[in-house]
């Protein structure tokens, strides 16, 4: 007489909860190949009360990977930073060029000029909206905002930015996938009537996806130059920064619709430098100096004066490989920041490596990143700039991979 084997009962829920909690919380895919095996587990990793517990529990989400802006076939677009790797459909290079990455979205604009427009996309969920540019980049305002001073005067346009943002009141920015959100759009254009005077004029414009319009433009008559390969960063919920290729920072604020332009710690060498945030929050950036990464915070004065302040010396002998320090000088530059998570990406000779600010831990997530390591002439003199290698956004959102 055969034995009738019945089937094991199931885990309650809540046992199934605790059991996904403990998963490594630097590896998401663990969740996600969870979520995969049934419905009921995946009901259970993608609920709110049990992203809220897996926050509380490991804090800050993990850094899933970057997007780069380097014209590679052999490498893909977005580089996981996983230790068990995943592939992202990412926007390509030829079309569009990564900006920006904040509070689950990613921020690209179009390559091709007679067609300028800005792309919003949702990783996570593949989500995309297409935005145009504001009509005045587009149209003669410049030469309307200069008409009585500069008749004559001829244009020339500086390079644009654009950073993006979670417009929710009160969100906490863990579940803000598919909510409204707003874009920032920057761009500067010179006037010169003769080779004695030339004048500057920076705009910014906030688009809100709510309304689907652009807002006024704020308006600063100073110079600010182009924007090339960094990223913005968000101080609260009010005040975006933004870094041009000659070492301003250009401050917004959201709140007053204001703009205000300072200067690096060091203005005379602002190819070192890259924005960040400090460990409370605040503006702060980082500056590469063989053999040490040192970063700066800016005091909370409220004016454009405010003093930088040295925080912090990294020595990065100590920290990376020997492979990657042949010729630091030259082969060692910051090519982002991680909002939220205080990372930072570095690429060197040996290739790209991200370094754990809290605990200077560091992990090598790409090799064939390395080919981009290497300088290149600007044409300014014969100038050497690394800021034209490449555009490195960190992306990190430790939620919505579970869903489906």
């Amino acid at each position: 007489m055969a034995l009738r084997r019945d089937s094991p009962p199931a885990l309650p829920d809540e046992l199934i909860e605790e059991i996904f909690l403990r998963l490594p919380p630097d590896e998401p895919s663990c969740l996600l190949r969870a979520s995969l095996v049934s419905k009921s587990w995946s009901r259970a990793v993608s609920g709110s009360e049990f992203r809220r517990r897996l926050h509380e529990l490991h804090g800050t989400p993990p850094v899933l990977g970057v997007l780069h802006d380097w014209y590679d076939e052999a490498i893909p677009r977005f580089i996981s930073t996983t230790a068990s790797p995943f592939s992202l459909a990412a926007p390509d290079c030829l079309s569009w060029r990564a900006l920006d990455c904040r509070h689950g979205r990613a921020l690209f604009l179009s390559n091709l000029s007679d067609t300028l427009e800005l792309l919003v996309w949702e990783p996570t969920t593949g989500s995309q909206w297409r935005i145009p540019v504001p009509g005045a980049f587009l149209s003669d305002f410049p030469s309307a905002a200069f008409k009585g001073y500069f008749p004559d005067a001829e244009l020339e346009w500086r390079t644009p930015t654009a950073a993006v943002f979670c417009s929710a009141d009160g969100c906490d920015h863990r579940d803000c996938l598919g909510g409204p959100f707003g874009v920032v759009f920057v761009f500067s254009v010179s006037f010169e009537e003769d080779t004695d005077h030339e004048e500057y004029l920076t705009s910014a414009g906030v688009y809100s996806s709510e309304t689907g319009t652009w807002g006024e433009l704020t308006l600063m008559h100073d110079e600010f130059g182009n924007y090339t390969c960094i990223s913005s960063v968000l101080v609260g919920r009010s005040l975006l920064y933004f870094m041009s290729d000659g070492g301003a920072i250009l401050e917004y604020d959201l709140a007053g619709h204001a703009l205000a332009v300072f200067d690096t710690p060091h203005s005379d060498d602002y190819e070192r430098f890259n924005l960040m945030l400090t460990k409370d929050g605040g503006l702060g950036v980082s500056e590469s100096l063989h053999p040490q990464l040192k970063l700066w915070s800016r005091e909370e004065s409220g004016s454009t004066d405010a003093r930088w302040f040295l925080t912090r010396v990294i020595y990065l002998d100590k920290l990376l490989p020997s492979a990657a320090l042949i010729n630091p000088e030259d082969s060692v530059l910051v090519l982002g920041f991680a909002e939220g998570a205080n990372v930072i990406f570095m690429i060197t000779v040996a290739g790209l490596f991200t370094i754990e600010l809290h605990s200077e831990r560091v992990k090598k997530v790409s090799t064939m990143a390395r080919r981009h390591r290497t300088l290149v002439r600007t044409g300014q003199g014969g100038a050497e700039s690394r800021r034209a290698c490449a555009a490195v956004v960190p992306y990190f959102r430790g939620r919505g991979l579970c869903q489906r």
